[in-house]
């Protein structure tokens, strides 16, 4: 998710061109981020609310599904880029602590207290792995079930109140629920909408592209994945919309190949643009991937555009997200006044896909892979990188692969 640590949330020196939201971005694809720790999903720091009564999305007594949160004063006059407006939104829902396993720091408050390192990539243990493939697989079954939700007339309100059901079932807590005060169970970016979009009671339209991002807490450890829908199909997009899909996805999966030990992490960056500016598509910069396991959101940040220096090398244990953000024009962010939703400056739609991934001696293997009764989507039936279902390259991951295609 783009709930990316210092994004967010969600070493040397950074020049900073412009800090919104919490997120920071370089002035330019050379300036020196080592140890920075910009992740995808960061919120300004605000004053926390005080617990007990109404504002969080956990309460010790569940006597009702939602409450009331205060919303932010805004200006009748914003002007926004593309034909996605906000609508109204439906109370936050909360969450009894028996209903789940357990329950991250930030649940009550919206402040996240744990935090990874800037710098040093964890390397998880065995026991951490198996939990986190846990999680993967509980984001991926919650993912495919928000995505069989998609068609016309649906509002993403109804797709994150199903995202909210589904993960307490799965003993789960959604993770973006009160993630600094995000007021909902998942995020859903329709469009132009690049990323944390607020799901909201706008219905959906034949034509329209959502990407729907999922994270749960699941037993201590957070499984974070995103992936795009077509409302009406893929009839119902146009030849560039089908194009912008097809590229994301084409870009992501040829950098996702490159994983293994011993890889510098720049080559996932600079894979991802050298791709998407030959097909005449731009990569998003203020938003990046991250280390994830315990914590939504450390080291290490992963860059979806060229970065002139050596950064860290990858190692067998290191788990963390790409998820690279494409857009039909300008890639620059223009944030709504919810302090939330991200959308291109020119109005131009934008695409996403996400994993978590584990590195392993052999390769990689996405822990939020798709399962035996996920979807085929076009992309992936007609990917100019590999066709069907990719779950990682370790000898583990295809031979899984070979066996759902062949189911």
């Amino acid at each position: 998710t783009k709930f990316a640590l210092r994004l967010p949330t969600l070493g040397a020196i950074i020049a900073l061109s412009s800090t919104t939201n919490g997120f920071i971005t370089p002035s330019s694809p050379s300036s020196n981020i080592r140890g920075e720790t910009a992740l995808s999903m960061n919120k300004k720091k605000t004053k926390p609310r005080k617990s007990g009564g109404g504002g969080g999305g956990f309460a010790k007594k569940a006597t009702a599904i939602n409450i009331k949160t205060k919303k932010k004063a805004t200006n009748p006059d914003f002007t926004y880029a593309g034909s996605i407006h906000p609508f109204p939104q439906s109370p936050t829902r909360i969450i009894a602590p028996e209903s789940v396993l357990s329950i991250p720091d930030y649940a009550i408050d919206g402040v996240p207290k744990k935090r990874g390192s800037a710098y040093e990539i964890e390397i998880k243990t065995p026991e951490e792995i198996e939990k986190m493939r846990k999680s993967g697989r509980c984001a991926r079954e919650v993912l495919d079930i928000a995505g069989r939700m998609v068609k016309s007339g649906v509002t993403t309100d109804e797709i994150d109140a199903a995202v909210h059901a589904a993960c307490v079932e799965r003993g789960a807590y959604p993770s973006p629920l009160n993630y600094r005060n995000f007021p909902k169970s998942c995020c859903t970016s329709v469009n132009e909408v690049i990323c944390h979009g607020i799901p909201d009671e706008r219905p959906l339209e034949d034509g329209d592209i959502i990407n729907i991002d999922i994270t749960v807490y699941l037993d201590g450890y957070h499984g974070d994945c995103s992936e795009m829908f077509c409302v009406g199909g893929k009839d119902a997009i146009d030849e560039k919309g089908r194009k912008l899909l097809q590229t994301t996805y084409d870009c992501w999966i040829k950098s996702m190949e490159l994983v293994k030990p011993g890889v510098n992490y720049n080559v996932i960056g600079k894979t991802i643009e050298d791709y998407v500016k030959a097909e005449g598509f731009s990569t998003v910069r203020s938003f990046c991937g991250h280390g994830i396991g315990s914590v939504f959101h450390t080291a290490p940040n992963i860059y979806h555009y060229t970065v002139n220096q050596d950064l860290q090398e990858m190692q067998a244990g290191h788990v963390y997200t790409i998820e690279p953000m494409i857009c039909e024009g300008f890639a620059d962010p223009y944030m709504w006044q919810d302090d939330w939703t991200a959308t291109t400056a020119d109005g131009g739609r934008s695409a996403q896909f996400e994993h978590t991934l584990l590195v392993t001696k052999d390769g990689v293997e996405a822990l939020t892979g798709k399962i035996e009764t996920s979807p085929l989507q076009f992309w992936e039936e007609e990917s100019a990188i590999r066709e069907g279902i990719w779950l990682g390259t370790s000898e583990d991951a295809r031979a899984r692969a070979n066996e759902l295609r062949n189911r």
